[in-house]
């Protein structure tokens, strides 16, 4: 399992990211690349205790439970699940712009490491430890980078 806190796997994941373009399509899903990029971004900085979620009724009723399977590094995430309004982003158009933003979200991850991941509760899955946080951050990215077919 790649790790956002190793630097040769957050370099590989740069390295995808610069093989996208404004005019990429994605195989599935409804995001076009620029508002890809911008959603993969939020979920890095909720990490970091910069966007805080508020938890609804569902998150307390089945969050925990998710948790598990969305922190599984075995098992990938499931094309076409329904998003966090937290990290829907209709409006960005500004490709370089959200590109340079998610590949300095990338690099902060990893060089503040563990210790700088939020006490913070996720906003579906309630308490990560740092752990979590990045598997969920790793395999996150893989999903969307794959969807774009990098």
């Amino acid at each position: 399992m790649k790790s956002l806190f190793n630097k040769a796997d957050s370099e590989q994941f740069i390295e995808r990211i610069n093989k996208i373009t404004p005019t990429t399509a994605p195989q599935w899903g409804k995001m076009n690349s620029a508002q890809m990029l911008a959603h993969c971004t939020a979920p890095l900085k909720m990490a970091h205790g910069e966007i805080k979620g508020k938890r609804g009724l569902v998150s307390f009723l089945f969050g925990k439970m998710a948790k598990k399977k969305f922190t599984n590094p075995a098992i990938p995430f499931d094309k076409n699940l329904p998003t966090d309004p937290n990290f829907k982003f209709p409006n960005a158009s500004d490709f370089e712009a959200e590109k340079k933003k998610l590949i300095t979200q990338i690099k902060t991850f990893n060089e503040k490491g563990p210790s700088a991941i939020t006490e913070l509760p996720h906003s579906f899955f309630g308490k990560m430890n740092a752990q979590e946080w990045d598997i969920m951050q790793s395999k996150h990215l893989d999903h969307h980078l794959t969807q774009f077919g990098a």
